[in-house]
């Protein structure tokens, strides 16, 4: 199918993430037209479960596109992108599009024991070889697992042959377009634990070993180019179609025109995610990081990236407002945080859902340690921030000692990359310069450039390399001496979290 230019003139992004959705409206030329946010709420029904309710997620879709849409012609919309939190699984009728019960969501805990009775059978080896993943219920396959076992309604769609499952990427695929495919995308297949690297397809060994069916999941299209188009969507008239969809993450790294193999970014949303671009092998860490599809331009066309999860980023600020109530508003922590000169020795561990990259311990919870009578609220939401820095800090370390040279520079984007304090923070205890861009919502510009280069909008990734422009360079400013005192405190503390875990 051809597109020109001059026939329609917008590009809609859909970025559905972990605590809200997000619509970004673009012209051709990448002139924002309007943009809009929606929050929904999050069920927590036991400790460590995290769940999502679809409809919820719908309803937010709706509303979004509704608001970005207002004051344009919605006709004049010639391609969509979406963007998604990436493990996160859904379960829905086939027939009905109806869900079948609640997201489980990438943060949820509930398979500690399943994935550690696969580790107890020696399966971890074989599951990296093929999948580039670690055993952990951070990823979806299983999540896919119990609920096959544990809940009524999707065992009984799948005996009926009514089931569909998959990330939300396939949910949203499947309610725009009235139900016509049941389709997913590498970027997110690769976060199941049943898509094989190497053979680029879910793969029945890997399934068989997590007992779940192969034929639940959805047929993978390439990231660019049309999967379906619009059918029966209340918001948007039919036959728009549907040309780029990759995972949060790998969008935020498009979005940053991460493009050329060895470039690096740092997404601080809910969580944080470093991606570097390994090119068109993957590169396996033998230091527990992960290897992950960065994109497909095509089904030929395979491009990689070398991952670390860290999985409180955002969220952790979010506990300080919500939990803590030490704030009104998430703005508010950079100003608390420098209402003193350091965080006087208090460190704190995000473990609020375990702990990611690189240490994968889902028992580990969160920590405050250093805590006199002197500590008071602003240093233990500069010690929040610097929890969330020196989480990062760690996956560059392994990721170094993977590449076997220092890293020179990283993007960063995402909400919370807007902090300056977190920032310089982040620069100082990595000893490498940060570079944020202009736009700082890149994983919605991401799938902006997928759903483009899907029309043939554009046709070569150095188009959109050329796009990129820097709002603000962080350097570091402590000395080699101070920075190793600083991590020597981190570690300190990450040493008591596994510690207590395994007592």
């Amino acid at each position: 199918m051809y597109f020109h230019k001059d026939v329609m003139e917008y590009i809609l992004a859909i970025d559905q993430g972990t605590t809200g959705t997000s619509a970004l409206l673009m012209d051709t030329n990448l002139n924002r037209v309007a943009e809009a946010g929606v929050e929904f709420e999050q069920f927590f029904p036991k400790p460590g479960w995290v769940e999502h309710d679809l409809e919820d997620i719908f309803t937010t879709v709706l509303q979004t596109i509704r608001e970005v849409t207002k004051h344009v012609n919605p006709k004049k919309i010639l391609a969509i992108g979406i963007t998604n939190q990436r493990e996160t699984l859904c379960f829905w009728d086939k027939n009905t599009l109806a869900p079948l019960g609640r997201a489980i969501v990438w943060q949820d805990r509930r398979t500690t024991d399943i994935c550690e009775s696969l580790k107890a059978q020696g399966l971890e080896p074989f599951f990296q070889q093929r999948t580039g993943l670690l055993i952990d219920p951070y990823f979806s396959g299983t999540k896919a697992a119990w609920a096959l076992k544990n809940w009524p309604e999707v065992q009984a769609a799948f005996k009926a042959g009514r089931l569909a499952a998959g990330t939300v990427d396939s949910f949203l695929i499947s309610r725009l377009s009235g139900g016509a495919v049941h389709a997913t995308e590498p970027s997110n297949a690769s976060r199941t634990l049943c898509f094989d690297l190497s053979l680029r397809r879910f793969d029945a060994d890997l399934c068989k070993a997590l007992d779940v069916p192969l034929e639940i999941w959805p047929e993978i299209y390439p990231s660019a180019g049309i999967f379906a188009v619009t059918k029966g969507f209340p918001e948007l008239p039919d036959g728009i179609p549907i040309t780029g969809v990759l995972g949060d993450q790998q969008a935020a790294l498009l979005g940053q025109a991460c493009v050329k193999e060895g470039t690096a970014k740092c997404t601080y949303g809910t969580g944080a995610f470093l991606l570097m671009n390994t090119g068109k092998k993957p590169a396996f860490s033998k230091h527990r990081l992960i290897t992950t599809v960065a994109w497909a331009l095509n089904s030929e066309h395979y491009t990689y990236a070398l991952e670390g999860s860290v999985f409180i980023a955002g969220a952790a600020v979010q506990w300080v407002r919500d939990g803590l109530k030490f704030i009104r508003d998430s703005s508010e922590i950079e100003g608390l945080a420098r209402s003193v000169p350091s965080s006087e020795g208090v460190v704190f561990v995000p473990a609020l859902t375990g702990l990611g990259s690189p240490y994968w311990d889902p028992t580990a919870t969160g920590l405050f340690t250093g805590i006199t009578r002197g500590t008071h609220q602003g240093h233990m939401a500069r010690a929040v921030l610097e929890g969330i820095a020196f989480q990062v800090a760690d996956i560059i370390t392994a990721m170094e000692k993977d590449l076997g040279k220092p890293l020179s520079s990283m993007n960063v984007d995402g909400g919370a990359s807007a902090n300056n304090l977190l920032m310089q923070f982040q620069s100082d205890i990595l000893g490498v310069e940060l570079r944020r861009p202009k736009y700082l919502e890149t994983t919605s510009l991401g799938a902006i450039f997928a759903a483009g280069l899907g029309a043939g909008i554009w046709t070569d990734l150095s188009e959109i390399e050329n796009t990129w422009k820097q709002d603000q360079l962080f350097t570091p400013q402590i000395s080699p001496q101070e920075r190793e005192q600083t991590l020597k405190r981190w570690h300190e503390a990450v040493g008591r979290v596994m510690y207590r875990g395994k007592a």
